[in-house]
């Protein structure tokens, strides 16, 4: 997956289309992500001993990977992720996420 926890996205299909959030989890086995203020549903409760009222709350609900990008930290529009291989002292290569719109690393 090319998205991580913490990472601001856009939505890019789907009837929360053009909105933004930030990755609250990912769930790498089936390919989806829970995304702040997406795709809300809304869930009937009735009344429990915690929750005296019942009613209706609002969450969100998990939405395929595939139809979220990345959002570029530097112009604020959705990109691409790359890779860049960096080289340490003792040799050890390792990976930092890139934006392929800007070329910024991404957190």
């Amino acid at each position: 997956m090319k998205v991580k926890k913490n990472d601001v996205v856009e939505v890019i299909t789907g009837k929360s289309r053009g909105k933004q959030g930030k990755i609250l989890r990912v769930y790498p086995e089936t390919n989806k992500v829970l995304v702040e203020g997406v795709n809300i549903q809304f869930k009937h409760e009735r009344p429990t001993q915690q929750n005296q009222k019942g009613g209706i709350t609002q969450r969100e609900a998990p939405i395929n990977a595939s139809n979220v990008m990345v959002v570029d930290p530097k112009t604020n529009l959705r990109t691409r992720v790359g890779k860049r291989e960096l080289v340490g002292t003792t040799g050890k290569v390792r990976f930092e996420r890139i934006s392929k719109r800007s070329g910024e690393v991404l957190a």
